[in-house]
């Protein structure tokens, strides 16, 4: 195998393992992991030229009243199911034909199409972007793609020069990536136009440009679409839009509370505006937000298979556990004591040195700077004041950049 190929190989599988973040970072290995990755995360962010790198473009922990966000992460479990077993079974023909030494794989997946199991692993990546949309897992997907279209063409030369006319009639009669049209015929190897470096590049900047401005449109469109409203003088951000007209009732007399509103006061003097996280009491991704507690570091529940499959098989339902939805608990006798009639507030001061935040839109900005400050439980229903406490610096996974929403 030659070098680049060799570099190309290696390079995919390193966009894998940053991609696959999403499931290093809730398992016993997230510790091992960020001790690597979360310098080049905090030297991103560090810039404000690559800072957008470390940002999200869809929603991860809140779900959108928008059925097109809704639409989205749907397609993203999907995208990545999908994508995932059709390389399997591209594996299995491809292994097969050389266990069997029954020459090039054409049969099956590869009848229409000469590279399935590239367009596959795309597929699966674009699905995994979505499952964890970090700006930077969307870049590597456009590199990826890139790398594929190499290993592809490499990959055709290589098999040309081993079975000459029998691979040229099946390149003749199948597209690269998707199945060629009736009647629309390739031009003949030969005649095809060098991959120069110049062409290379424009293929490459073409993919990122493409990528990086669908991101940041997605960015723009979740951020309008996100359960937030201004409530006195914190702005508020909620899991489900059903919860919003209940923040909206409830958190003004909260912040009356003598002990509450005097760590606001406090707060409100060291923070541009305050963001106010009205989330369910055990709200399963609360450590994304602040550290509340080490039962909130997933990291640590060493239940990494179950909550992965629960979160691409369910991609909505998995955000509404504890949020209110569990009828049963919440008309028993014991209703007034149950998690789903509590609700846990994390405020978070929010700036951007030298700029104002005139509204709650600018709160979710990629240059602002995000401090957890303390949080507050209370009773959904009564809006009695269960408990006041300060969070420690950071999230529940330190310094490591977090969603924001």
């Amino acid at each position: 195998m030659e070098k680049a190929d060799v570099a190309a190989r290696g390079a995919i599988i390193l966009s894998f393992i940053v991609a696959l973040e999403i499931v290093i970072m809730i398992s016993p290995f997230a510790l091992f992991f960020y001790a690597v990755f979360n310098p080049v995360l905090l030297a991103l962010d560090r810039f404000a030229a690559t800072r957008w790198l470390t940002a999200f473009f869809l929603p991860h922990m809140v779900v959108s009243a928008d059925p097109a966000l809704q639409v989205i992460r749907v397609l993203g479990s999907v995208a990545f199911i999908v994508g995932a077993v059709a390389f399997l079974a591209c594996a299995v023909q491809v292994y097969a034909g050389k266990l069997l030494r029954t020459g090039p794989t054409t049969r099956g997946l590869y009848a229409r199409i000469r590279h399935p199991q590239y367009l596959a692993l795309g597929v699966a990546g674009l699905g995994l972007a979505i499952l964890w949309p970090r700006f930077l897992t969307l870049v590597l997907l456009a590199v990826m793609l890139f790398l594929y279209y190499l290993l592809a063409r490499d990959e055709e030369r290589r098999m040309l020069a081993r079975f000459g006319d029998d691979y040229h009639a099946y390149m003749e009669r199948t597209g690269m990536f998707v199945p060629r049209l009736s009647g629309s015929r390739s031009l003949p190897a030969e005649a095809r136009r060098p991959l120069t470096a110049a062409r290379g590049l424009a293929i490459l900047l073409a993919l990122l440009v493409v990528m990086a401005g669908a991101g940041f449109a997605a960015r723009a469109y979740t951020v309008r679409h996100l359960p937030l409203a201004a409530v006195g003088p914190v702005d508020v951000i909620t899991i489900t839009p059903e919860d919003l007209a209940a923040a909206r009732d409830i958190l003004p007399a909260v912040l009356e509370d003598p002990a509450v509103a005097a760590k606001l006061g406090d707060s409100r003097d060291r923070a541009g505006r305050v963001l106010a996280y009205f989330i369910p009491i055990d709200y399963t991704m609360q450590g994304m937000i602040a550290d509340t507690g080490d039962e909130w570091k997933l990291f640590t529940r060493h239940a990494t298979i179950p909550m992965i499959t629960d979160f691409v098989l369910h991609p909505v339902a998995h955000l509404a556990e504890g949020h209110g939805h569990r009828d049963a608990e919440t008309h028993s006798a014991a209703m007034h004591e149950s998690p789903a009639m509590k609700r846990r507030v994390i405020f978070v001061g929010v700036s951007a040195p030298g700029r104002t935040l005139a509204s709650p839109a600018d709160d979710f900005g990629i240059a602002v700077t995000r401090r957890p400050l303390f949080f507050v439980d209370l009773h959904l229903h009564t809006g009695e004041v269960l408990a006041v406490r300060d969070t420690a610096p950071g999230s529940g996974w330190g310094t490591v950049p977090t969603p924001m929403f």
